[in-house]
């Protein structure tokens, strides 16, 4: 049998004198005018941070490696989150080391040299300058991130370290795994609970970007209703803004529709749109520096809501406004969710839904037959941000100033709950608006956003017009 032959490259290729000929004539590009990134100032009082909570020991965080989307194709990169937080930079495959003594260094790939013999930055697809852009060269990288940077090939760690494991698997196997690396990696994620100023700043960029999204899409809507594929439109129109003014979305654009709207993490987003419903859209443009926000509106398609929408609505809209409430420093992460749910709850029941007083309906959960999430979560690097800190810091915790989150209460009628009146079937609300923790209670990033329903027909029929 012939030994069957694979396609590998669809280059030709290369000759001699190709080789030859591409290793010279090549300007000096090197940089001399850089200056340190915004970030770095803020990222060297967290990695000092990090060395003071793990004294004399020796700390390693990867960025993490490029992953196969198809075939030879990677999907674009985005490091950890952690390591993104303690550096600034955005490479594959680069790894942070705090050594015992507090000094840090960066071992990360450097631009591929044109001099020496060197192929690699026009022949390497993964990782050459001429197929995927530029690398900072050691020195330049040294003025970006303002630490010492090494190059990756002698990244060989000597001795026991905690090592942020599951990101990169070079990293996992250099170093044997030690009983800290849990408590490591837990303090990586408690450590951005409460966000610096710098923080605050980039995620209010997010949500000022995203606001603008939004409008964007309001004003998309009546081609947007024309189109057989309705959702997906205007998942393209907000994903513009998004990467026009920053990095990309920060999760997939939940687009839903009519009933598409009752399922809580609905992304196909390959759905019509009908006028006489509402369009729930969960979206957040992430910046550049990879904060993202977290907004969610749920608009009427043909610009006024129906009385049985303006119902749900309204007091989705009620129960937000309880749980905004209750956000101030000291108070409880659980209580703006159970303020929500207890405004929940009492509506059911007033509706006819539900019987049972409040206390009654709070403590058998019966509401959640319609309401099935949290009603929150804290937002940063990560729109579920800090998700591996310890439940008594976090969920059962208590709020603190400069802390960022989400209050997001919902109703998803199902259209098959033969519980529900049939008007009511395949009705889905969200209001999702992002908040920091200020001294006295919490200032709303995403006010720029109207809320309640007269606004709401007002704005959409100002951005028609």
């Amino acid at each position: 049998m012939n030994e069957q032959l694979n396609t590998g490259s669809h280059d030709l290729p290369i000759t001699e004198e190709l080789a030859a000929f591409m290793r010279t004539g090549w300007a000096d590009t090197r940089r001399t005018d850089l200056s340190a990134l915004p970030v770095a100032p803020w990222a060297a009082k967290r990695r000092a941070a990090l060395a003071a909570r793990f004294p004399g020991e020796r700390l390693i965080v990867p960025a993490g490696v490029l992953r196969v989307r198809s075939n030879d194709s990677d999907h674009r990169f985005r490091p950890h989150s952690a390591y993104s937080y303690l550096t600034g930079a955005s490479e594959p495959d680069d790894v942070l080391v705090i050594e015992p003594d507090g000094q840090a260094r960066l071992y990360l790939r450097p631009r591929s040299p044109r001099e020496g013999g060197s192929e690699a930055f026009y022949r390497d697809r993964r990782y050459g300058e001429f197929w995927v852009g530029r690398r900072p060269d050691l020195a330049e990288a040294e003025r970006l991130y303002q630490l010492e940077c090494a190059d990756i090939h002698d990244f060989s760690p000597a001795g026991p370290a905690r090592v942020l494991r599951g990101v990169d698997p070079v990293v996992d196997a250099a170093v044997a795994p030690g009983v800290g690396d849990a408590d490591f990696a837990t303090f990586l994620s408690e450590m951005r609970l409460i966000k610096d100023e710098w923080e605050i700043a980039e995620l209010q960029g997010a949500v000022d970007a995203s606001v603008r999204g939004f409008e964007d899409v309001v004003r998309a809507l009546p081609e947007a209703l024309r189109h057989t594929r309705g959702e997906r439109y205007l998942e393209g129109i907000f994903g513009l803004r998004s990467r026009l003014e920053g990095n990309a979305v920060g999760y997939d654009s939940i687009v839903a529709s009519g009933a598409h709207a009752c399922v809580l993490h609905w992304i196909r987003n390959d759905g019509r749109l009908d006028p006489s419903e509402l369009l729930l859209m969960d979206a957040g443009v992430e910046a550049d520096s990879l904060y993202t926000a977290d907004i969610t509106r749920t608009l009427p398609l043909s610009g006024r809501f129906s009385p049985v929408q303006r119902q749900v609505y309204t007091l989705v809209y009620e129960a937000q406004n309880a749980g905004i409430a209750a956000l101030r420093p000291g108070a409880r992460f659980r209580d703006f969710h159970l303020a929500a749910m207890r405004v929940i709850a009492e509506g059911l029941r007033d509706w006819g839904l539900l019987r049972g007083s409040a206390d009654e309906l709070m403590d058998s959960g019966l509401y959640r037959r319609y309401t099935l999430c949290s009603s929150g979560h804290m937002l940063g690097l990560d729109v579920h941000d800090c998700a591996r800190a310890r439940t008594e810091v976090y969920l059962d915790g208590v709020l603190e100033e400069g802390q960022v989150l989400t209050v997001e209460p919902g109703l998803y009628l199902q259209p098959d709950d033969l519980t529900l009146p049939a008007e009511f079937r395949g009705i889905g609300v969200r209001i999702e608006d992002d908040l920091v923790i200020t001294r006295d209670g919490a200032r709303l990033m995403s006010a720029a956003l109207p809320r309640h329903p007269d606004e709401i027909e007002g704005w959409m029929a100002t951005l028609l017009s």
